[in-house]
């Protein structure tokens, strides 16, 4: 919709909303950029402390993703006028402990009443310049590490019918609370061209915005990207998130699979993630060594495929 409005004009907006980043980046000094951005959702967990962290998580990722690092925070409440103060006081209370992890202070926020919980942030960071990690420049040849694994929106869908194993929960919950700050930190010591952190419109939907904002095609294959604890028995059982559905029914068009490539694992592909990893495209020649330092960092990584010249169709599946 913004790209229906009046087109504004500013040499100082470095990333706007023209190719679907992740945050916007305002030249503020010739060194010296802010990132902005904001998220926000209603809960897909039953405990309100964890409920904020996750929203935490989610929208610090952003900042991560352009190679930014978070400075402070508003908090964004939409809260039942008669729902008790103390489910709010522990969402914010954990929406609070992941920015001081991040080292981003919470100065303010709104609030608003409505039937339906929402909680998230408007973050601002910084970044210089030159060191802008955008969706829009991977290059053929180029391998695409991912980190975290898939599956928190159908184990989400689970958790809702109340038929997730703890096993699953547990798995989901401490990958949508654990901050890409490391990922990033470590990945900008390489020889990084593009980055992006995957969230709602699922792998392909993120993969497919760098495919066009880059002007390459991408080559995945299904069977190197991470799953999550229970991820494809969900998707076996038919826990299926509208938004997943919704991301297939968009971004089908551009990918072709191979045969041979598990229905489970191909749906897997299109599920929309809260807090999830960073797809990362880097030289090639450096994959190995990246995802080396980011598992001994603790970050779990897997070179899941590659940059191709572009051509048709935009993203190939196989196994």
């Amino acid at each position: 919709m913004l790209g229906k409005l009046a087109r504004q004009v500013d040499p100082n907006v470095l990333v706007g909303f023209d190719k679907a980043d992740d945050a916007g980046v305002y030249r503020l000094a010739p060194e010296l950029a802010l990132v902005q951005t904001v998220d926000f959702f209603t809960p897909i967990v039953d405990d309100p402390y964890i409920f904020g962290q996750i929203a935490a998580t989610n929208a610090l990722s952003d900042v991560y993703a352009m190679g930014g690092r978070p400075l402070s925070a508003l908090a964004m409440v939409c809260f039942p006028e008669k729902e008790d103060l103390g489910v709010l006081e522990r969402i914010l209370a954990g929406g609070l402990s992941k920015m001081v992890e991040a080292g981003c202070t919470v100065i303010g926020g709104h609030s608003i009443r409505d039937p339906e919980i929402k909680f998230g942030y408007a973050v601002t960071g910084v970044v210089d310049p030159a060191r802008v990690t955008t969706n829009s420049g991977a290059r053929p040849g180029d391998a695409l590490v991912f980190t975290k694994a898939l599956g928190t929106g159908v184990i989400s869908t689970a958790i809702k019918r109340g038929v997730a194993a703890a096993e699953w929960i547990d798995a989901a919950t401490a990958a949508m609370t654990t901050l890409n700050r490391r990922a990033a930190e470590v990945a900008l010591g390489f020889d990084v061209h593009s980055m992006t952190d995957v969230t709602g419109f699922g792998l392909i939907g993120h993969a497919r915005e760098m495919a066009l904002g880059s002007n390459v095609s991408l080559l995945l294959h299904a069977s190197r990207v991470p799953c999550l604890p229970g991820a494809e028995e969900c998707i076996a059982r038919g826990f299926i998130p509208g938004g997943l559905n919704s991301n297939r029914e968009f971004a089908s068009c551009s990918v072709e699979a191979d045969s041979n490539v598990p229905e489970a694992l191909l749906t897997l592909l299109y599920d929309p993630q809260t807090a999830g990893g960073l797809l990362i495209a880097v030289e090639p020649q450096q994959a190995e060594a990246l995802v080396k330092a980011l598992q001994e960092a603790g970050v779990g990584a897997a070179v899941i495929g590659e940059a191709l010249e572009r051509r048709t169709p935009l993203i190939c599946v196989a196994v």
